[in-house]
């Protein structure tokens, strides 16, 4: 589905930094989000690569994908959660417990990102979630991980 207006401004990073042009699905049975982001030079960090074909080719920058974890955990609390930034609610990551870059992610082709939440524990003001992430680029993955986020509901005050 094309991205909500109302998503996209309840999102707590303006569009440069949501940097996904499409939710591909919302899975609340299974806890799981897949969205896409486009790839091209001019990403954050990849823009800035001083690039050489051999030693250091351009592609996504492995801290830009972290970044997209927490991306992916917004859509996630904001679909399947039904948390909303603009009622309070935010989310911070709280521990990476495995990351793997199995390959490197060059400008073209867009990244499917998938995330499944693999257990949340619900509280009135505060909710801690732990996922599974996997990014792929056509048939090759990129990147997997396993994290965890919290996700703190701020009165304002």
């Amino acid at each position: 589905m094309a991205l909500d207006p109302t998503f996209v401004a309840d999102c707590p990073y303006g569009p440069g930094g949501l940097l996904i042009d499409e939710v591909l699905e919302v899975d609340p049975d299974a806890s799981r989000v897949v969205a896409r982001m486009p790839t091209h030079a001019e990403l954050p960090l990849t823009r800035e690569q001083r690039v050489h074909p051999v030693r250091h080719p351009r592609h996504v920058s492995g801290g830009l994908m972290v970044h997209m974890t927490g991306m992916l955990g917004f859509v996630h609390a904001y679909y399947i959660l039904g948390l909303r930034h603009a009622e309070g609610w935010i989310g911070y990551g709280g521990r990476i417990y495995r990351a793997r870059y199995l390959a490197l992610a060059p400008p073209g082709e867009p990244l499917i990102l998938e995330g499944r939440a693999t257990k949340v524990r619900r509280g009135a003001k505060k909710i801690f979630a732990k996922y599974e992430f996997l990014f792929r680029q056509g048939d090759t993955t990129v990147y997997d991980s396993e994290q965890a986020a919290i996700w703190l509901k701020v009165d304002e005050g």
